[in-house]
């Protein structure tokens, strides 16, 4: 049995995610970023209790087709972006969600639309833009390679694609006491 969980966004969810399967006695065989997998079907008890533990930790089992493909969509980009951001210099990311998910990519693009209200590509900037904000508060790398990392043209184009999504410069945000990062499963 495949559980698609909303709101699994990193190594910490799948830790937490694990223990809660382990709690409820549910064996599991495989925990990936906002999926888990079984060796057998949950009975409608088991279901509930993991559904009702999921949600009180922020995460929600999702049972609507369209709604699983969306978030496997998202869960997708935030891996590219977040966990292997040096893919994004070798791979399309259109065709690599196309190929991830074996569908048409126009066909995803318009699922993604409608359920989100808004496209693909702006969710993969605005995730783009959130692993920027990280990188800026970390101060470990220069804007420029900031920009070489995570795939813009320039220093340029990064930092005018960050100030339309956020309405501050780069370093205008790098010098904000109160950084406005966003939590991945908001974005």
């Amino acid at each position: 049995m495949i559980l698609y969980i909303k709101n699994m966004v990193c190594d910490r969810c799948k830790m937490v995610v694990a223990d809660l399967f382990k709690k409820n006695n549910i064996l599991t065989t495989k925990i990936d970023l906002g999926v888990v997998e079984t060796n057998t079907n949950l009975e409608e008890s088991q279901l509930l209790a993991i559904s009702k533990d999921l949600k009180s930790y922020g995460f929600e089992v999702l049972d609507d087709k369209r709604k699983q493909i969306v978030h496997i969509i998202k869960t997708s980009i935030i891996e590219l972006v977040q966990v292997q951001p040096e893919q994004l210099q070798r791979i399309n990311p259109s065709a690599y969600i196309a190929e991830k998910l074996g569908r048409d990519y126009k066909y995803l693009t318009t699922l993604f639309s409608e359920v989100e209200g808004t496209t693909i590509e702006q969710f993969l900037i605005n995730q783009k833009i959130e692993k920027v904000k990280e990188l800026l508060v970390y101060d470990e790398y220069s804007l420029s390679q900031i920009a070489d990392l995570l795939y813009y043209s320039s220093v340029q184009h990064l930092s005018m694609q960050f100030k339309k999504v956020t309405g501050l410069t780069p370093s205008h945000f790098k010098q904000l006491k109160e950084n406005k990062r966003t939590s991945i499963n908001q974005i």
